[in-house]
């Protein structure tokens, strides 16, 4: 007699999937959530501080492609129109992608980089937001570096560990912590979750009125 022995997804695959699927719909409403803070132009800065753009370097980059997007719909609809059963998913599929690249350029615009007195809020797109209290900076310079395509969000040399969050493989700030700090990223480990580093690196479009803002509490 056999048996139909059929295999099911261990432990940490279904844990796996589950957190990928709360991620997505995370991501999901931070984007209505972005989409209505840029209606209401109520950018996400605490009361005392001050926002810095980091958008532009991919700014050009998204405008073209929500606008593609913008154009594509009419026309997939067009060539589909005579089949109701392929039109309607079509036109579906290409409303939410643009108001998903449409919130993507929010997010960019409405979660900036922040400095205020409570510290230095570090950003990046939907996800990434990394409070910095004053008691952990020990020192902010501008430093423009740049690093090799691919090359990992963390790095270590003699021992210490950067965090860089880059915008075209660049970075123009360097926050020197005062301890190795604990700091969460997007995603699972290793390359996310809970990580420990001892600088921050960022770009910053204006590094001047940056480094003149954190001038007023370090």
């Amino acid at each position: 007699m056999s048996a139909d022995v059929r295999e099911r997804p261990g432990p940490s695959v279904a844990r796996r999937l589950g957190r990928f699927a709360v991620r997505a719909l995370e991501a999901e409403l931070r984007i209505y959530a972005n989409i209505g803070r840029f209606l209401a132009r109520r950018p996400a800065i605490a009361p005392g501080a001050a926002g810095f753009g980091y958008h532009r370097p991919v700014l050009t980059v998204l405008v073209v492609f929500i606008v593609l997007s913008a154009v594509e719909i009419p026309v997939l609809d067009l060539i589909v129109h005579r089949w109701p059963a392929v039109r309607i998913p079509v036109l579906v599929l290409g409303i939410w992608g643009l108001t998903w690249m449409f919130g993507l350029l929010c997010g960019f615009l409405m979660r900036p980089h922040t400095v205020g007195p409570d510290g230095i809020r570090v950003r990046e797109g939907l996800e990434t937001d990394i409070p910095l209290s004053w008691h952990d900076v020990a020192s902010v310079a501008r430093e423009r570096r740049v690093d090799e395509p691919k090359t990992p969000r963390i790095t270590g040399s003699d021992g210490a560990r950067t965090l860089s969050l880059r915008m075209q493989d660049e970075t123009v700030i360097v926050i020197e912590l005062e301890r190795p700090t604990a700091v969460r990223l997007p995603g699972s480990p290793p390359k996310g979750g809970e990580q420990v580093v001892d600088e921050v690196r960022i770009w910053v479009d204006d590094p001047i009125a940056f480094m003149a803002a954190v001038r007023r509490f370090i």
